[in-house]
C-alpha cells in the first residue's frame, strides 16, 4: 500500500480516496431517502384528522436543546479531525468521546420527547402528520444510534491500532456521516418544528 506523505492521512491511499468517494455517494442516496421523508411530510402536514396538530404538541425548549446538542458535537467533532491532522492521537479521542457523549444525549431528549407524543396521544397511527412526523424523527434518531455504534468502534480502534491510514480514513467518513446528521437535523429544527409551531 503505497502512502502519500503529501496529503492528509485520510487521503493518503488509494484506497482511502475510494472509501471517501464512495461514501459520498453513500450520502447522495441519505439525502434521497430523507429528502423523501420531508416530501412526505410536507404533504402531509395539514392532514391531522382528529388529532393534534403541530402546535399543539411541539414544544420549544427540548428542540433548542436537542439543536444545542448537535450543533455542539459537530463542532467536537471537527476538532477532532483537526487533531487527527495534527498527530495528537490524545486529543483526537478525547473529542471523539465528547461527541458521543453529546450525542447520547441527544437521543435522551429524543426519547423524552417521544414519550411526550404518546402522553397526549400524538402516536404514529393517530393522523397522517403524526405518522410522518414520527417517521421522519424516528428514521434520523436511528441514524444517530447507529453513528453512536460506529463511533463507539472507531474510538476502539483509534486506542488499540493508533493513528493509521486507514484508521483516519474510517475516523474521517465517520466526521462526514456526523456532520450529515446534523445539517438534516437544521432541516428538521427548520422546517418540521418551527414551522409546525407557526
Amino acid at each position: 500500500m503505497k502512502v502519500d506523505q503529501s496529503l492528509p492521512l485520510e487521503y493518503s491511499t488509494e484506497q482511502n480516496k475510494n472509501n471517501i468517494l464512495g461514501f459520498w455517494v453513500f450520502l447522495g442516496a441519505e439525502i434521497m431517502l430523507f429528502g423523501t421523508l420531508f416530501a412526505a411530510y410536507f404533504v402531509l402536514a395539514d392532514r391531522t384528522g382528529s388529532g393534534p396538530t403541530g402546535v399543539e404538541i411541539f414544544q420549544i425548549t427540548p428542540v433548542l436543546i436537542e439543536t444545542f446538542i448537535l450543533l455542539t458535537s459537530s463542532f467536537t467533532i471537527g476538532l477532532g479531525i483537526n487533531a487527527m491532522r495534527k498527530g495528537n492521537l490524545k486529543a483526537m479521542i478525547t473529542f471523539y468521546v465528547i461527541t458521543l457523549l453529546l450525542g447520547l444525549s441527544f437521543l435522551g431528549v429524543e426519547i423524552y420527547e417521544f414519550v411526550h407524543y404518546a402522553h397526549i396521544g400524538a402516536g404514529i397511527t393517530v393522523s397522517a402528520f403524526t405518522s410522518t412526523l414520527l417517521t421522519t424523527l424516528g428514521t434520523h434518531g436511528a441514524h444517530v444510534t447507529f453513528g453512536l455504534v460506529w463511533g463507539i468502534l472507531i474510538v476502539y480502534q483509534l486506542i488499540k491500532r493508533g493513528l493509521t491510514p486507514e484508521t483516519a480514513n474510517k475516523s474521517f467518513i465517520f466526521s462526514l456521516y456526523w456532520h450529515f446528521l446534523d445539517v438534516v437535523w437544521i432541516f428538521i429544527f427548520s422546517f418540521v418544528y418551527l414551522k409546525g409551531m407557526i
